[in-house]
């Protein structure tokens, strides 16, 4: 391996382990991190360099590579199957730790809120899902729950599934939501009928639909915002 690539060879301050022991992990780069993560690069480039290809690939946004199959990672040469593997894993930590932090039943008070509940459960998935978010009395968080799981282009959202689990957790009031794979935030018309038939039959069994959201990759659409309700 030439010298210049090797990590090995570089200045204690450059070699991405040593920095992080040294000074903390608050201050490596995505690509630094991922690079302990993988361990070793190639012949031609060290993990480092590694590390940047990969994340250039997908305009340095990680929520982009979180969303990247093992397949296409071991795309990359000097990225075999264990390597592509430790990298999904890392960063299915990092999505559950972030739905771990929103475990602490808030209160609903804006569609923001709500996106924020919901969001660790729908981010990087590349297939469509729908989701309840059930709340008490005062709008705060019951539970979240999975309905269905779908394909890309979309998924079956039973309205009596959708009331029974609410009905099960005696929740007063519920707010809708699921995916597009796409990013493309537009409610279709199965979205709008969909919500309007669990609406008005939410309303024979005092349950309130307060919203329907659709999520993209880092934003949502509000039914609610947009006076759809």
């Amino acid at each position: 391996m030439s010298e210049s690539l090797s990590i090995k060879s570089w200045a204690e301050d450059d070699r991405p382990r040593e920095k992080l022991v040294a000074k903390g992990r608050a201050v490596l780069s995505d690509a630094e991190l991922i690079a302990i993560i993988i361990g070793s690069g190639s012949r031609d480039e060290s993990a480092v360099e590694l590390s940047k290809r990969i994340l250039h690939s997908v305009d340095n946004n990680l929520n982009e590579l979180g969303k990247v199959s093992i397949p296409d990672l071991m795309k990359f040469k000097g990225i075999g199957e264990a390597k592509a593997i430790s990298i999904s894993a890392s960063l299915e930590l990092g999505r559950r730790r972030k739905a771990e932090s929103s475990q602490d039943k808030p209160k609903i008070a804006s569609s923001k809120d709500a996106f924020d509940v919901i969001y660790p459960a729908l981010a990087d998935l590349p297939h469509e899902e729908f989701w309840l978010i059930l709340l008490n009395q005062n709008n705060k968080v019951i539970d979240t729950v999975c309905i269905s799981r779908g394909g890309v282009a979309g998924t079956v959202a039973d309205a009596k599934i959708i009331l029974k689990a609410a009905l099960e957790k005696l929740a007063p009031s519920i707010i809708l939501s699921h995916n597009h794979p796409s990013g493309n935030l537009n409610p279709s018309k199965a979205d709008r009928d969909l919500t309007k038939k669990l609406k008005e039959g939410a309303k024979l069994l005092d349950i309130s639909v307060l919203d329907h959201l659709i999520i993209g990759d880092t934003n949502y659409f509000s039914f609610a915002d947009q006076e759809l309700m």
